[in-house]
């Protein structure tokens, strides 16, 4: 198998968007075409990440349209599934195509319109994402599911509930004044100096989580191009390559062992590590999924950032944040960027490349520029898990 490298990026404007997916994602597309200087007539194949199409304009199958969109031609174009990690699963199988020496470069990234449907129907169908057997009858929305995992992570370490909901409104502080800061975010230059008590006495969703808790709906799309990393400098002067990937699958909420500690996620990671020959002290920066505050202290937890009940108070004490032992979201993350499901896998690795292009924004770019950085996606209730680790240089 042979070295990858991302030689353009794109990405929309996250938030409520007028056009359609198919112009979101060409949007973002041509943008990282012309980002690495390639035309049509290279891209090989597509791979997008798109979660809920259906549902939001009646549109399946949105990836052979897209290609057409773009005068791809009659390239491979396939549509990837894997409800918020659409897109990072999309990368990981073009990462591997590129790297089995079948394709030498080609298109990937992903798309979603999910303000379109309302939060009522928005709701129902992520909830989809859930185990339909067991946990649709129950009534049971990823609020539900994440305010369940704060209640058993105060027991399991003996934080007072309160305490914790103190130390999880960092989390949320943190995103939100990055995002501001992100001119692509949802929530650029909007809650940018929030407090403890703004979070804690915003609308509650789920108790514990308030709305500051949580996530927005979103509608957005980004794009990368990927090709053999011997032929990255021809059209490159800064490629990042794709050093680690790994993808793990979890199963019913109740056949889940403890919900603070789940297996796809520490499968998953481990996996990335392993193949980039990394551990977690080597790693500079973090894009991960916060869909909920509770959410980033798990996913640092089980990433290995930090031990088993030490990220809540890690967050609280700065050490996720710019300057921190690992800086965390730098984008917004979920929260203060948006979450535009099928595209947040590839946004995710969108903001990794800034950074180590040494281009994100004012008050974001990490300092020094990141040799190492990665993304951590979540699709459902940890279903479907996938990790991309990134560098500045080939291993």
């Amino acid at each position: 198998m042979r070295d990858v490298a991302i030689i353009g990026i794109g990405h929309t404007k996250f938030g409520r968007a007028a056009k359609s997916s198919l112009e979101l994602f060409s949007e973002a597309a041509l943008q990282a075409m012309d980002d690495a200087g390639v035309t049509g007539k290279e891209i090989e194949a597509l791979f997008q990440g798109a979660a809920l199409p259906g549902f939001e304009e009646a549109q399946v199958m949105p990836a052979a349209f897209s290609a057409a969109e773009l005068n791809l031609g009659p390239i491979p174009a396939t549509r990837y599934e894997g409800a918020c990690a659409s897109a990072s699963v999309a990368i990981r199988d073009a990462v591997m195509w590129v790297a089995s020496g079948d394709f030498d470069m080609v298109l990937a990234g992903g798309v979603e319109k999910a303000l379109s449907m309302g939060t009522a129907f928005a709701t129902r169908t992520f909830a989809m994402s859930c185990h339909s057997p067991t946990e649709g009858p129950v009534g049971l929305t990823f609020p539900g599911v994440f305010a369940m995992a704060a209640r058993r992570y105060a027991v399991e370490y003996g934080i007072p509930l309160d305490e914790l909901r103190e130390k999880m409104a960092y989390v949320s502080m943190k995103n939100h004044k990055h995002g501001a800061l992100n001119p692509l975010a949802q929530f650029y230059k909007k809650m940018g100096e929030l407090k403890v008590e703004d979070v804690l006495n915003a609308r509650m969703v789920a108790d514990p989580l308030t709305l500051l808790d949580c996530c927005p709906f979103s509608d957005g799309a980004a794009a990368l191009v990927l090709c053999a990393a011997e032929d990255a400098r021809r059209y490159s002067d800064a490629p990042v390559y794709v050093l680690g990937t790994g993808q793990a699958s979890g199963s019913a909420l109740s056949k889940m062992e403890d919900i603070t500690k789940p297996v796809s996620r520490v499968q998953s990671a481990r996996m990335a590590f392993k193949h980039a020959r990394l551990e977690p002290k080597d790693i500079n920066l973090l894009e991960i999924h916060d869909c909920f505050t509770i959410a980033e202290l798990i996913a640092l937890e089980c990433m290995g950032f930090f031990g088993w009940g030490e990220a809540a108070n890690a967050t609280a004490n700065g050490e996720t944040d710019i300057g921190g032992k690992i800086p965390t979201n730098m984008s917004g993350g979920l929260i203060g960027k948006g979450h535009p499901i099928g595209a947040t896998g590839a946004s995710q690795v969108y903001w990794i490349v800034k950074q180590m292009r040494g281009e994100a924004a004012k008050g974001n770019q990490v300092d020094p520029v990141p040799e190492y950085g990665m993304t951590d996606t979540l699709g459902g209730d940890f279903g479907t898990l996938c990790h991309l680790i990134l560098g500045r240089d080939r291993r």
